[in-house]
């Protein structure tokens, strides 16, 4: 009797807990399930869902959706709680609205000013700076990545001081234009010139202010490749700001070569091992063991090929290339003794091959 009680008593205290949390996390936004993450996820899961997400919920890209406004704010708002550590273990202790009352939400910054760059995005028809208003240049920089970062992705800070325009004192000649204007050259003539007329606009002065910036080093981009971080480039007094471009630069790694989402590296092993066979394993870029078992006799120059093991492609990450592994063959250096050799020579029972050719 006893226990039966004790199992209720247990079973209403636990119904009571899952009704408190329900509660408290139903009165408010599923942040996780906005970014579409489990609740385990890390942080870099976070940005990458997000940044996939901040793409395709756009409401440049999404003109026809009346609710596009309304999802890509859930989706900043996601994003601003779950990117950072203590906002999110308010979070996952009592919700939303614990955040509200602690005053923890913001809303007043904007993610993509950091992680893309001041309106990163620009959709629809035509080039984007096709427009009359003067513009700055862009800045291109190389960021050199290894293979390792695009094979399983990275995020990579980079800090740029960038000049950014204050007000300054006095005044300054501004949106200059050249306009036809009449000239009285006495009774009954007048001529009509060119001349350069200017507005007086607040003067101003460009003073360097550190900025970071963060760069998401995607699964399977290539060397060359771009992205764009659209008004970080150099300022224009009467115009609009150019463009920062982050061009990826792979370096050369000491193990593999990569040819499009194919990756290649040699092996080399003992002459016995070519000769009765060998298992081992080659350590990936990502640290995951690749087995290779050999029962047969390998040549100097075989070559096998390990389906899956390459890059991830960029448009699609559930498709890999392949890794194709080339053998070489040490051979001893020391001498045999005659009786090595006669050995040998009954093991191999092969007859002398002598070949002359040209190469090809």
């Amino acid at each position: 009797m006893q226990l039966q009680l004790k199992s209720l008593l247990l079973m209403q205290l636990a119904f009571f807990v899952i009704c408190c949390l329900d509660e408290a996390l139903g009165s408010g936004r599923d942040f996780y399930k906005i970014l579409n993450v489990k609740r385990s996820a890390n942080t870099n899961e976070i940005k990458k869902a997000y940044r996939r997400l901040a793409k395709e919920l756009h409401p440049d890209k999404n003109k026809d959706d009346p609710d596009a406004s309304t999802k890509f704010q859930d989706l900043g708002a996601a994003y601003e709680v779950l990117s950072n550590a203590d906002k999110r273990k308010t979070y996952d202790r009592c919700g939303e609205e614990c955040l509200k009352k602690e005053g923890m939400m913001d809303h007043g910054g904007d993610p993509f000013s950091s992680f893309f760059g001041d309106f990163g995005f620009h959709f629809g028809n035509g080039d984007p700076h096709q427009q009359d208003t003067p513009r700055g240049g862009d800045i291109v920089m190389n960021m050199y990545v290894s293979l390792e970062e695009l094979y399983s992705g990275n995020f990579v800070e980079i800090v740029r001081n960038k000049p950014v325009m204050k007000p300054a004192s006095g005044t300054r000649k501004c949106n200059c234009r050249q306009e036809m204007v009449t000239r009285n050259l006495g009774p009954g003539r007048f001529q009509m010139i060119q001349q350069t007329v200017c507005d007086e606009c607040p003067n101003v002065k460009l003073v360097n202010e550190e900025r970071t910036l963060e760069i998401e080093v995607e699964q399977g981009m290539v060397d060359g490749q771009e992205t764009r971080f659209v008004a970080e480039g150099e300022p224009h007094i009467d115009g609009e700001p150019g463009d920062l471009i982050i061009r990826i630069q792979q370096m050369p790694h000491p193990r593999f070569l990569r040819k499009g989402d194919d990756l290649y590296t040699n092996v080399t092993i003992s002459l016995q091992d070519a000769l009765v066979g060998f298992s081992m394993e080659v350590k990936h870029l990502d640290g995951h063991l690749v087995p290779i078992t050999r029962e047969k006799i390998t040549w100097p120059g075989a070559r096998i090929r390990k389906k899956g093991e390459g890059m991830p492609n960029y448009e699609n990450n559930n498709l890999t290339g392949n890794l194709y592994i080339t053998f070489d063959v040490d051979f001893p250096k020391k001498d045999l003794t005659d009786e090595d050799k006669e050995a040998l020579k009954k093991i191999l029972d092969q007859s002398s091959i002598n070949r002359i050719y040209n190469g090809l």
